[in-house]
């Protein structure tokens, strides 16, 4: 809900996810978050409220964090039952708590996924996409001095299309909110950004190959077209690209 109030400051109550390790069992504490500023941001609040958990000498809720710009993809969280919260196009460093009225109550919890293991409270492991990074290797590139801009000729339009692929921060939303657990977002923008420009062709076969077997094997689930990822994803990412991702899988021979 978005607050229509013109009141600067606004008291919530946060339910918390507190899990001190993976091998614990964890669960909702309910945090009282009084005179929070309109102004400040999501990540911003849950400072406040840690340093007032460390001052009654409590342990501080643990949450991802790094350019709090949007851009890192640290941050993330399911707000409310949504990734990054109800703010379309958004990350969590990036919602605002003028988007929250007062008196509302704020469910805080962790990714949740089989790939994805709670190290503490609303931090997860999220090292499963770095892995499917690495499995798609390199392309072949003269290194060295850089070439022309105009070298390789690439039309305008493609070019387009593969930054929006690109812009893939890895935050893992698409994860979290998909009901399989599926990573096929995330692989399709990472195959696509490449699949649609010329340096990527010479291994296009065999990096799909790889990072769709990775995927599998660190336990993501299957796309069904549920969409949720490309609703919640902070940069939009359209899931054309899953389509492109499976025409590249059957382009390097396996049907």
């Amino acid at each position: 809900m978005t607050s229509t109030t013109d009141k600067k400051n606004i008291n919530l109550t946060l339910k918390i996810w507190r899990q001190k390790g993976p091998d614990n069992n964890g669960n909702l504490e309910t945090y009282n978050a009084n005179d929070i500023s309109t102004d400040i941001s999501f990540l911003e609040m849950i400072d406040i409220i840690n340093e007032r958990l460390t001052l009654e000498g409590k342990d501080p809720v643990a949450f991802d964090h790094d350019c709090r710009e949007g851009i890192c993809g640290m941050c993330g969280a399911m707000i409310n039952g949504r990734a990054h919260g109800q703010e379309k196009g958004t990350t969590l460093c990036q919602l605002h708590m003028r988007h929250f009225a007062d008196g509302d109550t704020i469910v805080i919890e962790p990714w949740r996924s089989r790939a994805f293991k709670i190290i503490k409270d609303i931090v997860v492991d999220r090292s499963p996409l770095d892995k499917i990074i690495q499995a798609g290797g390199y392309i072949s590139v003269n290194a060295g001095q850089a070439p022309d801009a105009n070298a390789i000729p690439v039309p305008q339009e493609r070019a387009e299309t593969a930054m929006d692929a690109a812009a893939c921060i890895g935050c893992g939303a698409c994860v979290a909110s998909c009901p399989n657990a599926s990573a096929m977002l995330f692989v399709g923008a990472k195959i696509s950004h490449l699949a649609l420009l010329p340096q990527g062709k010479p291994e296009a076969a065999i990096r799909v190959q790889a990072m769709i077997n990775e995927m599998d094997k660190l336990y993501f689930g299957n796309c069904s077209n549920h969409r949720e990822c490309e609703a919640e994803c902070p940069k939009e990412i359209s899931i054309t690209n899953i389509a492109r991702l499976n025409r590249e899988f059957i382009k390097s021979g396996f049907f």
